[in-house]
């Protein structure tokens, strides 16, 4: 079996850390070699974040180049853009629809992309998700990685309960019930 790679991307403090960590887990139970890597950027200042996932039987480097991820988990559309030439040939972008607009568009240097979504969707396999709605409406929009979590669970291998079982242990305690909720109804998504 070749080896599964996997690009979490997103800004400071959208949980990318923290869904790579659950990724890992679900993989690592279900008896794959796993490695990952954070690579940080200005994450304090709402600068670009980026989470390599690699498992298979046997994964000598963590890092994921370009044109080999098989899927890339967005949870930030600009952020879907900035690194679709990651995405290998018949990979998938698993995007949030939110919009953040980094600090050259908010001081007006630049303007946030307004295609961003036509730009993708015509070039690669994509699925966005108002991953930002369906959080809020379990109870914390800050679960947006573990709704995006469960639209990619459902295109992996590997049983429901490990995912349940990682984000148990993973997530904050306090945060259990509303990221189990996040990630069934990403989970129960019928898009892409």
């Amino acid at each position: 079996m070749t080896d599964t790679a996997i690009l979490i991307v997103g800004v400071g403090g959208q949980g990318t850390l923290l869904s790579s960590r659950v990724l890992g887990e679900v993989a690592l139970s279900g008896g794959f070699d796993v490695k990952v890597s954070e690579v940080h950027g200005m994450a304090q200042r709402g600068g670009s974040v980026v989470t390599h996932v690699r498992f298979g039987e046997r994964v000598y480097s963590p890092l994921v180049g370009a044109g080999q991820a098989d899927f890339i988990l967005a949870f930030e559309k600009l952020e879907a853009l900035r690194w679709v030439g990651y995405l290998k040939k018949g990979g998938m972008i698993i995007s949030n629809t939110q919009e953040i607009p980094p600090i050259p568009v908010t001081l007006g240097f630049q303007k946030y992309p307004e295609d961003i979504d036509e730009i993708l969707s015509s070039t690669v396999s994509t699925c966005m998700v108002d991953a930002t709605g369906i959080a809020s409406d379990c109870g914390s929009p800050r679960a947006v990685n573990v709704v995006l979590l469960g639209v990619l669970a459902r295109r992996l291998d590997f049983d429901r309960k490990l995912w349940l079982k990682a984000i148990r242990e993973t997530v904050p305690q306090k945060t259990v019930e509303i990221n189990m909720e996040a990630f069934r109804r990403g989970y129960e998504l019928l898009q892409g």
